[in-house]
């Protein structure tokens, strides 16, 4: 038996994760997309589940599973019951609900043992710092078509990398598009 405060903390351990909420219901977000929300009372809880996917999900075990309500059903969504799954379930529907709203080179975060784990997400933070001390002074690294060896190297590499930030604001006038960081 699973509750939200056991979702919370498998959510809010994975990077870029935090929680927020709205109209009187907590979210776990990563920027401004939602990947697990939960229901007032926090029995149920709602996640990203890819669209083509979720029917065999539900009639897998429909006790547990169901579609959320009609005008959410354009989004991709899967309501459970959080008392009927299982915790080691709940992780694995929790981390693919995250990894939809993620950038591909975090997936594998979860898996990783947690000194790796704990570099990346200080390198994802830009705590350059605190990934150095963590790395293995002579650490190998490929990127594409880029390899490099050293932790230094590595680093500097990243640095100059920067990760792209999303527009703060988006605006829509005369059918155009306007995005703007402030």
């Amino acid at each position: 038996m699973v509750g939200a405060d056991d979702v919370r903390a498998v959510g809010l351990a994975l990077p870029r994760t935090y929680e927020a909420f709205i109209g009187g219901r907590s979210k776990l977000k990563v920027r401004q997309i939602v990947y697990a929300a939960f229901s007032k009372d926090e029995t149920q809880m709602r996640f990203g589940y890819p669209r083509d996917a979720r029917d065999g999900l539900i009639e897998a075990d429909p006790e547990t599973f169901f579609l959320p309500p009609a005008r959410d059903l354009r989004y991709q969504w899967v309501c459970a019951h959080l008392d009927r799954l299982d915790p080691v379930e709940m992780r694995e529907l929790v981390t693919d609900a995250w990894r939809m709203c993620t950038p591909k080179m975090l997936h594998d975060l979860p898996e990783l043992q947690p000194p790796a784990a704990a570099a990346w997400a200080a390198i994802d933070a830009g705590e350059w710092h605190d990934a150095q001390a963590l790395l293995h002074p002579y650490l190998h690294f490929t990127d594409g078509a880029v390899t490099l060896r050293g932790r230094k190297n590595v680093l500097d590499h990243l640095r100059s990398h920067p990760t792209p930030k999303p527009p703060t604001s988006v605006d829509v006038r005369d059918g155009q598009v306007y995005r703007w960081v402030r």
